[in-house]
């Protein structure tokens, strides 16, 4: 999706409680837009901690990163089927439950849609989402509610796609009727064309700063993440934008918080994902991201309304590890990214 988007983030606090975890520092590697200060500022008050957090705008980047080397990181937050990957490839502990009590408050109904890592054994669930369209409604008036958008000429120069292979791809198989994890090379074929008609009409496929991009105009229509493109906005432009999970073409995803077997701070990892199941800590983050709640108890005490809603969700489809099979749809992103 995005490269060379990382920025640092210390914060350390050292008033609080009197825990025994004075002098330790806990590594968080995120998504951007992803999580609220005031959160991270709790843990490191309470647990009289330092937190260094960095940030991804990708599965693929943070995936480079740790495989290229980088062994400094106790928590990540990668995507369902990138948890598949990471498992496979070794970089995962594997999870004492006994440690986490706060999974009480999981709603079963989501966690049972976990098939990537079954009864949740490297992985814990952190933000169940899917990934929409935001048209700025006083420039663009009469638009369908799916990837047709990105077929329009009077829009050209005006609208982003993710720079997002599975994402884009996806979106394409599945506006023709395919499972975004179709790897068969005549649905392929097809998917590449259709993104070839939406090319033509953007002004660049962005992963990094399509939410900036909207929010000062360079962007009237943006494919992404509602948490990315709203963070940006101020109230006037909030009012004025629409964002929606297009009819055809919407794949939604669990992004989960791991812990890496690299870590040199595994049990303040434990700590970290425990308290953000805390129904207090974990309304807070879902106030801020504005998803809906795999958490039951943290739904009773959420200030906002989610963007949309788990019944919004019923006809998008999860990405899978396609395993070895990703390089035939990486072979056709390629293709597209150097094709006119």
């Amino acid at each position: 999706m995005k490269k060379l988007f990382i920025f640092l983030m210390l914060l350390s606090l050292f008033a609080g409680c009197s825990k025994e975890k004075k002098g330790d520092t806990l590594f968080v590697y995120n998504w951007s837009y992803y999580i609220p200060q005031e959160v991270i500022d709790g843990f490191v008050n309470e647990y009289k901690v330092k937190v260094i957090y960095d940030v991804f705008s990708s599965n693929e980047e943070m995936y480079a990163k740790l495989q290229a080397g980088a062994t400094g990181y106790d928590i990540t937050f990668p995507t369902n089927d990138y948890v598949s990957v990471m498992k496979k490839a070794g970089l995962l502990e594997k999870l004492d439950k006994s440690k986490l009590s706060n999974l009480k408050y999981l709603d079963k109904s989501l966690t049972d849609l976990i098939t990537y890592d079954p009864g949740m054994e490297y992985s814990i669930p952190y933000v169940l989402g899917a990934t929409g369209i935001a048209v700025n409604k006083k420039k663009v008036k009469n638009y369908s509610k799916d990837f047709s958008l990105f077929e329009r000429s009077d829009l050209k120069g005006k609208m982003a796609l993710l720079d997002d292979m599975r994402e884009v791809l996806g979106s394409a198989l599945m506006t023709l009727g395919y499972s975004p994890n179709s790897v068969k090379a005549e649905e392929l074929k097809q998917a590449k064309a259709l993104v070839m008609k939406w090319k033509k009409n953007i002004l660049k496929f962005d992963a990094e700063s399509f939410g900036k991009g909207y929010a000062n105009g360079e962007y009237w229509v943006v494919h992404g993440y509602a948490e990315n493109v709203f963070e940006e906005l101020d109230d006037e432009m909030k009012n004025n934008t629409d964002f929606f999970l297009p009819e055809k073409g919407c794949q939604m995803y669990i992004d989960s918080m791991v812990i890496l077997k690299s870590s040199q701070n595994k049990e303040l990892a434990y700590d970290f994902i425990n308290y953000i199941h805390r129904p207090e800590v974990y309304a807070k983050v879902m106030d801020f991201v504005k998803s809906p709640s795999i958490n039951e108890e943290a739904r009773k005490i959420l200030k906002f309304q989610p963007r949309y809603k788990t019944e919004d969700l019923k006809r998008c489809i999860f990405k899978d590890d396609l395993g070895n099979d990703i390089e035939l749809q990486n072979k056709v992103w390629q293709e597209i990214m150097v094709e006119n």
